[in-house]
């Protein structure tokens, strides 16, 4: 059986407390976590933290990112625990690929936005794509998301082209 020190198990025992207080506000949205459920989030945040070589003091992300999140349209009480141990993932990881220049804040509001309206709810696309180009501009010394916390930016960086009604057209021209 692993040992745990008494700080690990006060820090577990408070992120836990902490996520079962978050259901009072999620259930309005259908979501809910169970006692297993902030125990396995717990779990993964020690381990997201250790594989990033991060610490973190306080209340910590985790609950920020069920307060920012749990309204999305693409996370249902099914899939609600893998996705925010999936966000708290890229959440971590993001943070060191933007070297921290960037407050949680501004990485959580842009997360949100482009999982909301660029990815539509795909991890991989959030991650892969979306954070790894405003990463590479934060690290290469872009800091005009300060001014709106991380807001609107992105259009900036896109280099997809999206499906609009013009790009339609364009497409089913040159299908005909």
């Amino acid at each position: 059986m692993e040992q745990k020190n008494w700080l690990e198990e006060m820090s577990y025992q408070t992120l836990m407390a902490q996520v079962m207080e978050t259901n009072h506000y999620t259930q309005k949205y259908g979501l809910a976590l169970r006692k297993e459920d902030a125990a396995l989030l717990a779990k993964e945040r020690a381990d997201v933290l250790k594989k990033e070589r991060r610490v973190e003091f306080g209340q910590g992300i985790l609950t920020k990112i069920i307060y920012t999140f749990c309204d999305s349209a693409y996370l249902y009480q099914d899939n609600y625990c893998e996705s925010l141990i999936r966000l708290q993932e890229i959440f971590y990881s993001y943070k060191n690929e933007m070297l921290d220049e960037i407050t949680d804040d501004e990485l959580l509001e842009f997360m949100k936005e482009q999982f909301e309206n660029v990815c539509f709810g795909d991890f991989g696309y959030l991650e892969g794509t979306c954070l790894d180009i405003f990463a590479q501009a934060v690290r290469a010394g872009y800091s005009g998301y300060r001014e709106t916390e991380g807001r609107g930016k992105f259009e900036n960086f896109d280099i997809v082209k999206r499906w609009d009604r013009g790009l339609y057209l364009e497409a089913l021209h040159n299908l005909f």
